[in-house]
């Protein structure tokens, strides 16, 4: 639409040219809101991998700790064997010297 002769645009331009901007602004507003939840999107699903990674190394956690602790008990096992049998040894040389 053109202005009228004298130049001032009509009130239905005016009217007209503010619609347009909120529809633009609307537009703008729309798009920030879909911008937001596709980043919401993304952050879940990292929260999800994170939450995954957080409870597979939790499990390799408590394996490493159950077989730590079988290896300290097998380790106990052996020191006293091999006291034992130091023990054994020395009193067979014991004897072998009287």
């Amino acid at each position: 639409m053109s202005a009228p002769a004298g130049g001032e645009p009509t009130a239905l331009e005016s009217a007209l040219r503010r619609f347009n901007g909120a529809v633009d602004a609307l537009e703008a507003a729309i798009e920030r809101r879909l911008e937001v939840e596709r980043q919401e999107a993304a952050l879940a699903q990292q929260l999800h991998v994170l939450g995954a990674d957080r409870s597979r190394l939790a499990d390799a956690l408590d394996n490493a700790e159950a077989r730590a602790d079988r290896l300290e008990s097998a380790n106990e096992e052996v020191a006293r064997r091999l006291g034992g049998a130091m023990e054994t040894i020395r009193a067979v040389l014991a004897a072998h010297e009287r």
